[in-house]
């Protein structure tokens, strides 16, 4: 069981800067997989950004530029710097993890999800 905690979300007026942190605990293997998703009212979740234990990022378009992930590996810590935001980034953003393996010969995935925390952008 992986538990993630969440913190850094409120309100912030157009072109202002937002830190969100998340940091997992329980179960945790070496290998996974860490990311933000967000989900605006009437809207589906959608990937924000991931980054995986070896570093390597993927971004949504509409933040590239914008949006930076990293991560602490020893403290399990995943963080989403983001800068210039816009209103329409105004959304309920959620901390996933992620860790695949194989298992009678398929492939699996256990995910976790945060509780999710508000970001609100003011025009």
């Amino acid at each position: 069981q992986v538990q993630l905690v969440e913190s850094g979300g409120g309100l912030v007026q157009a072109g202002g800067s937002l830190r969100l942190s998340c940091a997992a605990s329980g179960s945790i293997f070496s290998t996974n997989t860490m990311g933000w998703y967000r989900q605006a009212p009437g809207k589906q979740r959608e990937l924000v950004a991931s980054i995986t234990s070896g570093t390597s990022t993927d971004y949504a378009d509409s933040v590239k530029g914008r949006f930076t992930i990293s991560r602490d590996n020893a403290k399990n810590t995943v963080y989403l710097q983001m800068n210039s935001l816009k209103p329409e980034d105004t959304a309920v953003y959620y901390c996933r993890f992620a860790h695949g393996y194989s298992k009678l010969q398929k492939w699996h995935e256990d995910v976790y999800w945060g509780q999710g925390t508000q970001v609100t952008v003011s025009s």
